[in-house]
C-alpha cells in the first residue's frame, strides 16, 4: 500500500465479521440505517452547485461512499482542521495537527440535498458513536466533524442529530463535532480514490466496502454503479 498508515490491525473484527452471511451486503458492519429520515433542507432556487466538507474516519472510505452517490460532482480525499504547513500525509498521521482527514464534496442540490449528503453520513458513512477514532484507526484525525458552510448547514445539522438522538437511533451517544468550515487541502494523489483503483486492498475489503454496498442496499434511489472519481481511471 502506498504510504503507512496510523491504524490497528486492518482485520481486526473479522471475527465479529463470520457471525454474517459473506454474501450480504451489510457483512460484518453495523449499519443505522434510513431509521430517521434526512432533514428538509431548502438551497437557494438557483443553486447549481453546493459544498459540504465531512470527516469521518479513514477518507478512503468516506471518498468512496460520496463517490457512489447520484449528483456528487465530484468528492476530494483531504484534510482540514489545521494549517497548510501540516496538510501532508505523513504530518497529520501524527494526530497533533489539528487536521482530520476528509472529504470536500461539490453537489448539484437539485439531485442530492444536503439533508440526504448528512443522512448517508450517519447511516452508512461512519459510526457517530466512536470518538476520535473508528474502527482500526485511531487518533483524532479520525474524528468525525461536519464543516458547515452555511448557517443554513449548521443548523440542519444540529437539528438532524438532536432528531437522532431523540429517536435513540445508536445505541451511545452521537459524538460528531461541528465547526465552520475552513481552509480544506487536497491529499496526495495516491490517495484520490483509492476504493476505486484498490478494491482488492485488504482494508477496503473489510471496513469500506460494506459500506458502498450499504448505500446501495438502503438508498437504491441514490445509488450510482459508476462512481465519479477525481482522477481518470482508464
Amino acid at each position: 500500500m502506498p504510504g503507512s498508515r496510523t491504524r490497528r490491525n486492518p482485520w481486526w473484527f473479522l471475527g465479529a465479521a463470520v457471525i454474517f452471511s459473506l454474501g450480504s451486503p451489510l457483512a460484518g458492519t453495523a449499519f443505522a440505517g434510513p431509521a430517521v429520515p434526512a432533514p428538509a433542507y431548502a438551497p437557494p432556487d438557483s443553486a447549481t452547485l453546493e459544498t459540504a466538507v465531512l470527516s469521518g474516519g479513514c477518507f478512503w472510505g468516506m471518498q468512496g461512499v460520496y463517490e457512489h452517490v447520484k449528483g456528487v460532482v465530484h468528492a476530494y480525499a483531504g484534510y482540514t482542521g489545521g494549517s497548510a504547513a501540516t496538510a501532508a500525509y505523513e504530518a497529520v498521521s501524527t494526530g497533533l495537527t489539528g487536521h482530520a482527514e476528509s472529504v470536500r464534496i461539490v453537489f448539484n442540490p437539485q439531485i442530492v440535498s444536503y439533508g440526504e449528503i448528512l443522512h448517508i453520513y450517519f447511516a452508512v458513512a461512519t459510526d457517530p458513536t466512536e470518538l476520535n477514532y473508528q474502527g482500526p484507526d485511531s487518533g483524532t484525525q479520525y474524528r468525525s466533524e461536519i464543516w458547515y458552510g452555511s448557517a443554513a448547514q449548521e443548523e440542519t445539522a444540529r437539528r438532524y442529530m438532536a432528531q437522532l438522538t431523540a429517536a435513540h437511533v445508536f445505541p451511545a451517544p452521537i459524538v460528531v463535532r461541528l465547526a465552520p468550515a475552513g481552509a480544506f487541502y487536497q491529499a496526495e494523489t495516491y490517495h484520490q480514490d483509492f476504493l476505486v483503483r484498490h478494491p482488492d486492498y485488504p482494508y477496503i475489503v473489510i471496513n469500506d466496502l460494506p459500506k458502498v454496498r450499504a448505500l446501495q442496499t438502503l438508498f437504491p434511489a441514490l445509488y450510482r454503479v459508476t462512481p465519479v472519481t477525481v482522477l481518470p481511471l482508464n
